[in-house]
């Protein structure tokens, strides 16, 4: 099978840190250029990474005709915007997350992909990861009987005015950021859509992103609760309640490369834990695992790991729980 020749948009920190290592390790994946407005930044990416080409405009690496796909992990304003261009030029993209600043943008993005006849799909990389696919399995397993809450939450500490999470007219804010994560895992693990939503949410005064938000997402079948915030002690978690046990990640979201994942299952007997299970996964980069199977799916022509439908269902929670904290009303989906 022929590999996927990516380039990438910009030198973002998640993509030079984290997500080109892992993806050139892929079966079907290759790193083939990386982009950026200053050519010497793309070129010591480039040197420290082994990219074999560097651009110094986005314009020249959608021009080039070598590369098959587009890894977008440009700020969330840019998201729609060069995905779009980059469809238009006949690659398939891999869009970070949020997909974009609303739900009308991802609807342009959607009507892009449609047009042009490309793959685009949203980066959550946690639905590749082998323990959200397992406890996930166990949850429609009936392992701990009918769900009927998720309760997380995932927060950095950042008051760097000049970081572009703190710009709100870049689509700053903890809710956009890392409130998407529980947003999607709760989703996911659903199985289902929400029908309402509450929310509130403190601004930082000075930058006017949201610095702390709370969502409640009332499910068909239960309810999905959870915390963000970008000045607040860093951490994350994830944990599902059931009728009859529960099941709760050590580190759902940034599962850490080359260590263990572990996910314990609690049947509720005993408050002080003899009725948890632990299960281990071998370590792996879900970062690896995602880029290939985007690469697959372009290869056999399926459905990437998160489709624009499904990233457009997430960002209309999110534009929702704004309302709702804006409003001090509840929403309806």
């Amino acid at each position: 099978m022929r590999k996927i020749r990516w380039g990438v948009l910009g030198v973002a920190r998640i993509a030079t840190s984290k997500v080109i290592a892992a993806m050139q390790q892929g079966e079907v994946t290759e790193i083939a250029a990386i982009a950026s407005r200053d050519l010497a930044k793309a070129q010591a990416a480039a040197s420290e990474l082994a990219i074999p080409k560097a651009y110094g405009s986005y314009e020249e690496l959608l021009a080039d005709p070598e590369i098959d796909a587009i890894y977008n992990p440009l700020p969330n304003h840019l998201h729609v915007p060069w995905s779009i261009r980059a469809a238009e030029a006949g690659k398939h993209v891999l869009c970070e997350k949020p997909i974009g600043l609303n739900a009308a943008q991802a609807r342009e993005l959607i009507a892009a992909r449609d047009r042009t006849g490309v793959v685009i799909g949203e980066a959550f990389m946690i639905v590749c990861h082998p323990q959200w696919i397992r406890a996930i399995a166990l949850a429609r397993s009936g392992r701990i009987g009918t769900l009927r809450a998720a309760i997380g939450s995932f927060a950095y500490f950042n008051p760097d005015a000049s970081n572009v999470r703190n710009v709100l007219e870049y689509g700053g804010g903890g809710l956009m950021d890392v409130g998407c994560y529980p947003i999607k895992a709760s989703r996911m693990f659903f199985g289902e859509e929400p029908v309402r939503v509450s929310g509130t949410l403190v601004r930082d005064p000075n930058f006017q992103t949201d610095l702390l938000a709370s969502g409640l997402l009332e499910f068909p079948s239960g309810h999905g609760i959870f915390t963000c915030g970008t000045q607040v002690v860093p951490n994350q978690s994830m944990k599902f309640l059931g009728t009859k046990g529960s099941i709760e990640f050590e580190i759902p979201f940034n599962a850490i490369r080359g260590r263990a994942s572990h996910i314990r299952i609690n049947d509720g007997s005993d408050l002080l834990g003899a009725g948890i299970t632990v299960e281990e996964f071998p370590p792996c980069d879900q970062y690896t695992l995602q880029g290939d199977q985007f690469s697959r799916a372009i290869l056999e022509h399926t459905p990437p790991p998160v489709p624009l439908e499904d990233a457009l269902k997430n960002m209309q929670v999110i534009e929702s729980l704004f309302r709702a904290a804006q409003t001090g009303t509840v929403v309806d989906l």
